[in-house]
């Protein structure tokens, strides 16, 4: 079977090749094997190839922390799916044709659910739910502030906080996505300069910003940090500008603001099996309703995958590339 492995830190592109490799073999007790129907390539993918990202990986290596697939046998003791059933993956290293995991790692999807959409519903939907949820006590009314408003986060957060009447000021770096963000609900739409905090200031007119959400590093998070309420918090999930968070003092010290990190695996480990499942349910029902979504730019096969991922790490691409190893979808 098929699968992309890398050999060496470096360009996603130089270093991450298609090779064949021995197949999963048959499902054991407890276990599930499925077809990988698509996955996306995602900015951690990206860091994980050069290096920057939390995980050191042990050469070779293959990568991907989500997928969409179909299971194709199961074995004594699997009760929860079976054979055609279409699943998501809560383990990473999906960036292949065929899995095998144990069923306690399968989020088990309805039949009706896009194929493109439930290939990148492991991650980025949770990601802003909880985001949402875990960070403040938000109330219908509230203000929160997110930069990277045109990111599948971004866009997933306007959708999300719309639904339950927060309103959001979207900080992105183009003009030309503003019409983009007030479609799926944005309220206020800024472009990201020095002068940030001041313009918000302006037009939200003595209203207050509770929840910042950081993706860019930097003076971003500085930025952002200067335009939440006193007691307010901002929580970086990301550093697209390369740089590390920069935070003022006088936000820390003298208004006493909260800077704190977002990872969407530590915020699942703390919930049960249960409840994981609960918040995917959730927001499975968000998918299949059509308020939740995230453009597709382009899909390729598994063996283009140099193309994909110069084309995922592209300026200006207009949604999330994906892959399907196992014939075009």
């Amino acid at each position: 079977m098929k699968q992309i492995q890398l050999e060496s830190y470096g360009l996603p592109e130089e270093v991450a090749r298609c090779v064949e490799v021995p197949d999963v073999g048959p499902a054991g007790p407890g276990e599930v094997v499925f077809d990988v129907i698509a996955f996306p390539i995602n900015p951690a993918d990206v860091m994980t190839c050069m290096g920057h990202y939390r995980i050191r990986l042990n050469f070779p290596a293959t990568l991907g922390a989500e997928c969409v697939g179909r299971v194709i046998e199961v074995g004594p003791g699997v009760e929860t799916v079976k054979p055609g059933d279409l699943v998501i993956n809560l383990m990473r290293d999906n960036w292949t044709q065929k899995r095998k995991v144990r069923v306690e790692n399968i989020i088990r999807l309805p039949e009706a659910i896009d194929l493109r959409q439930a290939a990148m519903v492991r991650i980025n939907p949770p990601t802003a739910h909880l985001m949402l949820t875990d960070l403040v006590d938000l109330n219908p009314g509230d203000w929160i502030v997110q930069n990277a408003a045109n990111s599948a986060v971004g866009r997933l957060v306007v959708a999300l906080a719309k639904t339950r009447g927060i309103r959001t000021v979207n900080v992105v770096r183009r003009e030309d996505v503003f019409h983009q963000l007030s479609a799926l609900g944005a309220d206020i739409c800024l472009l990201d300069d020095d002068n940030l905090p001041s313009r918000i200031a302006e037009r939200l007119q003595g209203s207050s910003v509770r929840l910042g959400l950081d993706a860019v590093g930097g003076l971003a998070t500085k930025r952002i940090g200067v335009c939440v309420e006193d007691g307010g918090v901002v929580a970086n999930y990301g550093r697209m500008s390369g740089d590390e968070p920069v935070f003022g003092a006088a936000e820390l010290i003298f208004r006493g603001v909260t800077l704190t990190g977002f990872m969407l695996g530590r915020a699942l480990a703390r919930r049960d099996r249960s409840n994981v499942q609960s918040i995917y349910d959730t927001l499975i029902s968000e998918v299949l309703a059509g308020r939740l979504s995230a453009p597709v730019d382009t899909i390729y096969p598994i063996e283009a995958i140099r193309e994909a991922l110069i084309h995922a790490r592209s300026p200006g691409h207009k949604g999330k590339v994906l892959v399907a190893p196992n014939g075009m979808i």
